[in-house]
């Protein structure tokens, strides 16, 4: 199985940051709480800005709003689509 590593500092792979992005991560910074990604020498972040995109997260809509995406229930949240 060939590994593509994002972070050779902590030897964090491509599959690992979709599977954090997955899970709810849409930042780098929150990839980084996640798994240590991008918090030595910085090389990566630009790489997981890249496999993040924009309008990627499934939760963006909810940092948004500053509701902590990472913590809370879609269903705790009101209709996003009548937000807007």
């Amino acid at each position: 199985m060939n590994r593509v590593y994002v972070c050779s500092c902590f030897g964090v792979t491509e599959k690992q940051v979709k599977e954090h992005a997955e899970a709810g991560a849409c930042t780098p910074r929150q990839i980084a709480s996640a798994s240590k990604a991008g918090t030595d020498c910085g090389s990566c972040v630009r790489h997981i800005q890249a496999l993040l995109g924009r309008g990627n997260c499934p939760r963006r809509e909810l940092l948004d709003r500053g509701v902590p995406a990472l913590t809370a229930e879609v269903s705790e949240v009101p209709d996003l689509s009548e937000a807007a």
